[in-house]
């Protein structure tokens, strides 16, 4: 079917979900008119620019530079810091002189600790001599990076944080694990193998450089597969448009909640990170605990949808859904739930309705999603006008944002596992990566359109207009403090992408009840922690409304940790948000209501590459 035509023939329209791509097979117009000479030359300039952003990975040369000189002119002018980072460095040398010259350095612990998140140096063979004292010189070097790089009284905290970052990366791909000869466990394995382990780095590595320069993606065995071990779970295609295809998922219990729940996966995802494998699929178990569970599954864009907007993913995404919903289940209050960027554009889309009076929704949660962008974290890095303009050149040149780039962002925050360590499991252990359903996942990533993403990062990320009271919607502002259905907030410990502090930060913005959950682990692996998995726990707090707010730091000392799952917990809060009332398995679809099936879970857009 082509993406324009309508999915359901013959139906009633039941909400404004029109959105119309150009055809593909068309050929392309000419153009009315010459263009003028001062369009001719912005389209060398960006042309130009889109080539540099191409070759810095969309990174901005001038950003970079402006961040080093700012914080080379302040530490010029701080003699106090300039003292303090000599005795440091002189400190430092000392303690690793004398770790060095110590009777049993094999045996000492060593006077420099890795961050607890940084397993380079796990492996038992990097305490013995000399490689202890490789891993040591490297850290006593990062522990003086990490000290010059501190706030200076005056400089901007973004850029000292972009100076931070950058001496990371350049720190990490000097380390002493990157390099055969000075890591114990490259040498342990050649040595076991009779360097077999090096001709097998050198072949993935010749693999992976043929894959980059063709423009493809380098070979990766998995047994995992969409729509036979992967996002499984029983359903139907109800509802397609050009954006979105829209899942409902069969009963497994004979009665059912009376209210559904509508899940709004991030379209920089595929949604199946909330359905993997049965026994870690979030959609399963709620379907399994008597839900009737919907979700969405975001279209993989092209250049042929470079002008979809951010009001056309909430318009003809968020609200198409819901429009569906409410038709094929009538008479019943929607439990929205957003997943990341998905959260985002829910929040948008509840503070809209309850602008406009549409009171459709009986809750809303929101799974590692933020709605305030000032403590954004890392990502915040790579956000700033001259950031922005270069991505942008870059993705008017294409008419999308490459999956790859958005992957290389991600890997960048976490360098040395996702980066160098890989590489060194890779190119010189001679190891496959591990296939898993998330890793499966991970590497099927998805593109963004060019408009809607510039939109997101100026708007959101850059301006953060929606917690101050400037985003609008159909040319009038929202509020996020108009929400006034029960919510359900989640921030993970770990998360590098959504921040927790961040995450809770729409506390700050509403006045309605608020249950907040902050779950030990990541960004992904925060969020899929079903029960029985180890090693997991979880802090779990209720406001009432019109309460008092309390920071982030003080709650999280007010909440002692609980071991398990937080997944029970939302099923039974969705429980207690509902009107308690059952009713029979509902079958996908509605045919009466202009909605037959389309086809089966997962649909055909959850398999565009």
């Amino acid at each position: 079917m082509p993406p324009s035509a309508s999915p359901n023939p013959g139906r009633k329209s039941v909400g404004p979900t029109a959105l119309t791509l150009p055809d593909p097979g068309r050929a392309p117009q000419l153009p009315a008119r010459r263009p003028d000479r001062g369009e001719t030359a912005d389209t060398l300039t960006r042309a130009t620019r889109a080539m540099l952003a191409r070759m810095t990975g969309g990174l901005s040369p001038y950003a970079a530079m402006e961040a080093w000189a700012s914080w080379a002119a302040h530490l010029a002018v701080a003699p106090g810091r300039q003292i303090e980072l000599a005795e440091r460095a002189q400190h430092n040398l000392w303690k690793l002189a004398r770790f060095a010259l110590s009777e049993a350095p094999r045996d000492a612990e060593g006077p420099f600790s890795p961050r607890p998140t940084d397993h380079r140096f796990a492996d038992a063979g990097w305490q013995r001599y000399p490689f202890n004292l490789f891993a040591q010189g490297f850290l006593a070097v990062n522990d003086w990076w990490g000290a010059a790089t501190a706030p200076v009284r005056g400089a901007e905290r973004r850029d000292i944080d972009r100076v931070a970052f950058m001496a990371r990366q350049m720190l990490d791909a000097v380390a002493p694990s990157n390099f055969a000869a000075l890591n114990p466990e490259v040498v342990a394995a050649t040595r076991a193998t009779g360097g077999a382990n090096l001709m097998n780095g050198v072949s993935m590595f010749a693999l992976d450089v043929a894959a980059g320069l063709s423009g493809t993606r380098p070979p990766f065995e998995t047994p995992f597969v969409v729509g036979e071990t992967l996002a499984v779970t029983p359903g139907k295609v109800v509802f397609r448009n050009a954006l979105l295809e829209l899942l409902q998922y069969a009963p497994q219990t004979d009665e059912v909640q009376a209210e559904p729940i509508l899940i709004v996966p991030a379209w920089i995802m595929k949604y199946y990170i909330l359905d993997l494998r049965p026994e870690n699929s979030l959609i399963n178990h709620l379907v399994g605990q008597g839900f009737t569970v919907f979700a969405i599954s975001w279209r993989n864009p092209g250049a042929e949808m470079r002008e979809t907007s951010l009001e056309d993913y909430r318009r003809s995404g968020i609200m198409a859904a819901l429009d569906a919903v409410s038709a094929i289940v009538p008479g019943q209050k929607v439990h929205a739930c957003g997943y990341c960027l998905g959260g985002t554009i829910l929040a948008i889309a509840a503070a809209a309705m309850a602008r406009d009076g549409d009171n459709r929704l009986g809750s809303a949660t929101f799974l590692a999603a933020q709605t305030d962008f000032s403590e954004a974290g890392e990502l915040m890095l790579f956000i700033d006008g001259s950031q922005l303009a270069l991505l942008e050149d870059m993705m008017w040149d294409r008419g999308y944002l490459d999956s790859d780039q958005m992957a290389g962002t991600f890997r960048a925050l976490r360098s040395e596992d996702l980066i160098w360590t890989r590489a060194m499991r890779r190119y010189m252990l001679g190891e496959e990566d591990e296939a898993s359903d998330i890793t499966t996942w991970n590497r099927d990533s998805t593109r963004m359109p060019y408009r809607m993403h510039s939109e997101y990062l100026r708007s959101l990320f850059l301006e953060n207009r929606l917690s101050a009271g400037r985003f609008a919607v159909e040319g009038r502002v929202i509020a996020l403090k108009d929400i006034s259905v029960p919510l359900f907030v989640v921030g993970t410990e770990q998360d590098h992408i959504a921040p927790w502090q961040s995450v809770y930060k729409i506390a700050l913005f509403t006045d309605g009840a608020l249950t907040f959950v902050l779950a030990s682990g990541g960004h992904n692996g925060g969020v899929v922690s079903e029960p029985g998995h180890p090693h997991r726990h979880f802090r779990i707090g209720t406001r009432a409304a019109g309460a008092r707010y309390t920071g982030p730091d003080r709650w999280r000392e007010a909440h002692a940790p609980r071991e398990g799952s937080w997944w029970p917990e939302w099923v039974e809060w969705l429980r207690r948000a509902g009107s308690g009332a059952t009713v029979p398995g509902r079958p996908p679809g509605g045919g009466a209501a202009g909605f037959p099936v389309l086809g089966p879970a997962p649909g055909s857009y959850v398999r565009e590459s």
